[in-house]
């Protein structure tokens, strides 16, 4: 009968290690933690409250932990080049350990460890942490074991993780002047409102003249803003509270990917960067030999927008039915005629993955003009807006001057 038994040892790097171990005795766990490269100072049986601990944490953490996009390039990257050396995956999987600092991180990669040394398959084991490694990642790592190129399948997701956090650094990037003029222009506005219009009201109405009814909207909307100051707080953010709890209801998320594509200008860009990652993730599985139909469910996985799910939808239907992918990309007006064509050369040369592969660079080099373009389009509106808003506030501020001032000569 086995026994859950805690210890406490000292790795070889020389760091304290506390945890439990199932073993049929004490003596049992102690040459298991040896053949390990712990050394035991203490050892004895678990409590209920110990052992209850353990499986919530196991059953818990793993499926809810998520790796920073530049971490998990870290890991792919020594991974990697560790297997090119010529190092085992438990070895590797302990020197790159060593070198984590989050105790979160850490214990990612003691579980992985772990379940090799118990006989499970890598990409066995990466599957417990779904919201690290994806379906995608641990399909291609476990045909980099099944073909014994592990090396090479690393080496490759590591280029995609690459690529895809250099995208991603591109957009925030872009985005970063656009979003300081809209928090420039709200804080002139607000200036506006609630400093400057306050005190021409005081100083029109003590001369009496007549206002032009824009004077009148403009003087009105600040007394409002003013005297409810706390009502529109309060709306703000109840407002800003329903944005969030829709981005992070299932409900939400699924209107908001469906609707990420229909958006002017910003739309095509979204549908852009999603055929980016789709072609990226199917490519590369193809490459790795994994079987059409179950790349396409794989690559499924990536987005949930409804109009890429129809054309999952009919690329399965084409495979299945003996027809081409192309065809079923052409018939779906989501993907450019320059692509399928690519895809359709491909396919008849017998180098589907290397074609999608290729499609996908092109993509990603159009997708980093494309950011630059809406950019370029978003700073000149967010300009003319505020000179707009600008403009009509200091208009509305000068007419009745300019009345006075007639009225005076």
């Amino acid at each position: 009968m086995s026994l859950s038994l805690t210890y406490e040892a000292i790795d070889t790097s020389g760091k304290p290690v506390r945890d439990l171990i199932m073993a049929d005795s004490s003596k049992a766990a102690v040459e298991q933690l040896r053949q390990k490269g712990l050394m035991v100072t203490n050892i004895t049986e678990a409590t209920v409250h110990e052992v209850e601990k353990k499986v919530q944490l196991a059953e818990g953490w793993t499926a809810e932990f998520k790796l920073p996009l530049k971490q998990l390039l870290l890991f792919t990257r020594q991974m990697s080049m560790l297997l090119k050396s010529g190092s085992a995956l438990v070895p590797a999987l302990a020197a790159i350990g060593r070198q984590m600092k989050h105790p979160k991180h850490v214990e990612m990669i003691r579980q992985l460890r772990d379940d090799l040394e118990e006989g499970a398959m890598l990409g066995e084991a990466m599957c417990r942490f779904p919201r690290v490694f994806d379906a995608s990642y641990c399909a291609i790592i476990a045909a980099g074991e099944s073909s014994a190129t592990l090396p090479e399948m690393f080496d490759r997701l590591s280029q995609i993780i690459g690529k895809r956090r250099a995208l991603r650094n591109k957009v925030l990037g872009a985005m970063t002047y656009p979003v300081l003029l809209m928090g420039l222009a709200t804080a002139q506005v607000n200036v506006l409102l609630f400093f400057v219009l306050p005190r021409f009201g005081e100083m029109f109405a003590s001369l009496g003249a007549p206002l032009p009814s824009s004077t009148k909207l403009m003087l009105d909307l600040s007394g409002f803003l003013r005297g409810n100051w706390v009502l529109v707080v309060i709306g703000v953010g109840t407002l800003l509270a329903g944005v969030v709890f829709l981005a992070i209801s299932s409900a939400g998320r699924r209107t908001c990917i469906n609707m990420q594509t229909q958006i002017p200008v910003l739309g095509r860009l979204a549908t852009s960067l999603i055929q980016g990652q789709v072609f990226r993730t199917l490519g590369m599985l193809l490459e790795a030999h994994v079987a059409v139909l179950e790349a396409l469910e794989l690559t499924r996985r990536v987005t949930k927008n409804n109009r890429f799910q129809i054309l999952f939808d009919r690329m399965e239907n084409a495979v299945t039915s003996g027809n081409m992918l192309s065809d079923a990309m052409e018939s779906s007006n989501l993907v450019a005629p320059a692509l399928c064509q690519a895809v359709r050369t491909g396919e008849e040369s017998g180098n589907l993955g290397g074609a999608i592969s290729y499609a996908a660079d092109i993509l990603d080099e159009d997708n980093v003009e494309l950011v630059g373009a809406v950019t370029r389009l978003i700073e000149p509106a967010i300009i003319i807006l505020m000179g707009v808003v600008v403009g009509a506030v200091a208009i509305s501020l000068f007419l009745p001057m300019f009345d006075i001032t007639s009225m005076t000569q």
